[in-house]
Parts: C-alpha cells; structure tokens; sequence
C-alpha cells in the first residue's frame, strides 16, 4: 500500500515536470533599413564569403602567414580553451538532471561497559561489529524547470564562446591581411624612394659639373645636395616602420624572428566587391553578433532559474543495501536496508529575496538586449562604411593613375629645360619632389584599397557562414 501510495505521487511529480516558468527566447525584431545608404553594390539574399577569404588575394606568402596566425596565436589559443571549459561546465550543468548515485562502505567496532547503570542485555556481548555497504540517492526533481534553464543558460554560454573563437579568427585573419599589406606598400614605397635617391644623386653629379663650368651658381649645388639628403632620410624612415610591421607579423603569427623578403604591393590582385546581401542576413552571418545573441538568450533562461526559486522544490531520497556484524553477511537477505524518502522545501518568509533575484535577472536581461540591439547597429553601420569605403577609393584609383603620369611627365620637361638651359634648379627641384609624392600617394592608396576590402569581408562575416554555425554537444 505505501509503495503504491509513492509511486502515485512519484507519477504526478512526473506529470508537473513539464512545467517550465520564464520567459521562452525569442529574437528581438532590430527593425534594420532594407538595404545599405549609398552603396551601389547588388541586393542579394544572401552572400556568402568563402572561409578563406584571403586567398582571393591570390598571394602565397599571405596565405601562410594567416595559417601561421590561425595555428600559433595566443589569443586563439585561449579563446579554444574558453571552449573546452563551457563544454566542461555544460556537462556539469546537464549532469544535474539527472540522479547521481553513491556507494558508501563503513565499518567499526564498539565494545559497551559493563560497568554502567543499566547492564547489557543477557546474551549482548560487549564488543560489537558493524559493517554496512549502500547505494544512496537524492535528486531535485525539476518541477519548475530550473535545472532545465541553467542547462539553457549553459549551452548558450558555450556557444558564446565557439562564436567568441570565430571572432577572434577573423579579427586575427584580418589583422595579419592589413599589416601585410602596410608591409608591401612600405616595400613599394622604399622601392621608389630609392629610385628617387638614384635620381637626386644624378642631379647633383650634374648641378656640380655644371657649376664647375661656370654655368650655374652654387645655389644649384646646395639644393641638390638638400634634395638627396631629404630622400636619404625618407628611405630611411621607412625601413625603420618596415621593420616595425614585421614584428608586429611575427607576434600575429606566433614566430618572433619573422623575416620576409620585399614584394611588391601593385601586383597583388583588388577582390570584385562581394555583394553586400540584406542588411537582415548579418544576424545569421556575422559571429560578433550571434555571440552576442548567446548573451542574451543566457540572460533570457536567468529569468526562469530566477523564478523557479520561488516555487517549492522536491528532492527525492533512498538508499539500498546492506548491514551485518560481519563482511560475509552483507549481501545476504537478512542484512538487506532500504529507505524512500520524499522531502519539500518552500519559502515562506524571504523579505523579498526570491522577488529580488527575479529583477536583477531580469534587469540583466534588458541590458542584454541593449547589447544586442547595438551589436546590430554597429555591425550594420561597418558594412555601410566599408561599401562606402569599398566603392569610393576604387573611383578615385584613375585619378590617381593620372595624377602619376602627369608628375612623371612634368619631371621630365623640367629636367630637359634645366639640361638646356632655359630653367633654373628650383624647377627640377619642385617637379621630383611632385612625382615622388604622386608615386606615394598612389602606392598608398593602393594599400588603402586592400585595407578597405578587408574591412568590407570582415563586416560582412567573412571566414564563417551559417552553415558552420556550432551546436552545442
């Protein structure tokens, strides 16, 4: 009769388990335009960017400095370590859903006075044995489903941090990109400055010899010789900042003694703009915004495991085995123990603790979505930016083609007038000085192009997809 009556109350205990208070998660709506201000790139449903990204740049040395970065970076290194924790923590969590069950083994000898106010009992020796060996229980039964939130909670944490770790490659990825391309722009940029020396160094071989014969004044000599001292020191400048990128390559990657020969930043070929999709698609495409997500639907199950404390919680107790005088006895019928036990617990009076928990979580919640929200904006703004970004240097690449032709033009008129005589020193002087800075200018902007192709991949989620996104084991 009782082991009915239990079972009973074990079976309505089961029925009410399905019951789950707090709210469910849904993903807020952040009401994003239907396309992107001024970008003239093609509206897609969705645009998908290799996982490799930067193998569009059809460069070799690139391509192993990034797998170097993957494969050796601290930060990355962490943030998989990160990963193996949530799991650890996860497994924790969803264990406790489960009865756990111990073994207990004890064993003692007593011997009782015989000298005492009340005697032993005819027969009682007063040394005594007793050993016991029991498989005991107790488990919360989730009627409220808090164990099934903080499970919730768990299992968003770790895919925060899988997301976290996506992030941290692409911002790695990206950063190896640039700093690359930093180092063959100053690769071109030496490259020209040491021409432009070899020129100044002809000009002043010739301003001496022609002020050797009497036909120009030492004024020519002294602009010469200031003119080539000016691009000594510019070539110089920018070996010191070359051999500042490669130290910051070699720490990206993980290889301090980093050395790379000069390349040459023209030839590497500009990625066709990808087309930028809907604005909508950066919620399943972008892993800082989905790792902000998980945040949010972490803080979402808080509520619930907030709430559940509020209601009556139920554990579920027993123990099964054995106890005897002796060890050989245990297992017999004889020496057989068991007990069931059912307990309750319910707060009655907390001064408003419980209620307490449930505003701080959520509260917690709000602040979540605000993250969020400006998680969204922030990544709809960079792709607005980077499109923008994208297209405009692009435009202005032609005019800086001409802007080179017409200095290196100019520079070789005034080098013939001054050979002729029909101008002064100050001529050649202005015409290199214009053709070394449009040369520049354009080998920048050539890098600027490459940078701003790089924001433009990264803010549209390159190196993940929506088909790699992680599930929880």
């Amino acid at each position: 009769m009782i082991a009915r009556t239990i079972a009973a109350h074990l079976a309505l205990l089961a029925a009410l388990a399905g019951c789950t208070v707090g709210p469910d998660y849904r993903r807020p709506d952040p009401a994003l335009p239907d396309h992107y201000p001024d970008a003239s790139a093609a509206i897609t449903a969705a645009a998908e960017i290799a996982p490799d990204w930067w193998t569009l740049y059809g460069d070799a040395e690139l391509n192993s400095l990034i797998a170097q970065a993957l494969q050796n970076n601290a930060d990355l290194r962490r943030a998989v370590a990160q990963i193996d924790q949530a799991e650890a923590v996860l497994s924790e969590v969803r264990a406790t859903l489960f009865p756990e069950i111990d073994l207990g083994l004890s064993s003692s000898r007593a011997r009782s006075s015989t000298l005492s106010a009340q005697p032993l009992a005819a027969g009682v020796p007063p040394i005594t044995n007793s050993h016991r060996l029991a498989l005991s229980t107790s488990f919360e039964l989730d009627l409220w489903g808090r164990l099934r939130r903080a499970s919730e909670t768990a299992q968003a944490q770790l895919l925060g941090t899988r997301y976290g770790r996506d992030v941290t490659a692409l911002t790695l990825a990206g950063s190896t990109a640039q700093a690359y391309f930093l180092l063959r722009s100053l690769d071109a940029q030496i490259a020209v400055t040491e021409r432009t020396l070899t020129t100044r160094e002809e000009s002043l071989a010739m301003a001496r010899s022609r002020a050797s014969g009497g036909l120009v004044s030492e004024l020519d000599v002294y602009q010469a010789e200031s003119a080539r001292a000016d691009a000594a020191l510019q070539l110089r400048e920018l070996q010191r900042q070359r051999a500042l990128v490669t130290h910051q390559l070699g720490v990206l990657t993980g290889t301090p003694d980093l050395a790379l020969a000069p390349g040459d930043l023209m030839q590497m070929p500009l990625p066709a703009v990808p087309p930028a999709g809907l604005p909508s698609t950066l919620l399943e495409r972008r892993p800082d915004v989905q790792q902000v997500e998980q945040a949010l639907i972490a803080a979402n199950a808080r509520i619930g495991m907030a709430r559940a404390t509020q209601f009556p919680t139920f554990t579920l107790t027993g123990a099964f085995g054995g106890q005897s005088e002796e060890f050989s006895d245990l297992l017999e019928s004889g020496a057989r123990i068991w007990s069931v036990g059912l307990g309750a617990t319910m707060p009655i009076l907390d001064a408003g603790r419980s209620s307490a928990r449930t505003r701080q979580a959520e509260a917690v919640q709000r602040q979540a979505l605000a993250d969020y929200q400006q998680a969204v904006e922030l990544a709809f703004r960079e792709v607005a930016d980077a499109l923008s970004n994208a297209e405009l240097t692009r435009a202005a690449a032609e005019e800086q083609a001409k802007r080179v032709t017409a200095a290196r033009n100019a520079l070789r008129l005034a080098q013939k007038r001054y050979e002729a005589g029909y101008s002064g020193y100050i001529e050649v002087l202005d015409a290199q000085r214009t053709a070394n800075a449009a040369e520049q200018a354009m080998i920048q902007h050539r890098q600027v192009e490459l940078a701003y192709s790089v924001d433009l991949l990264k803010a549209l989620g390159g190196g993940w997809s929506p088909a790699d996104a992680p599930e929880a084991r």
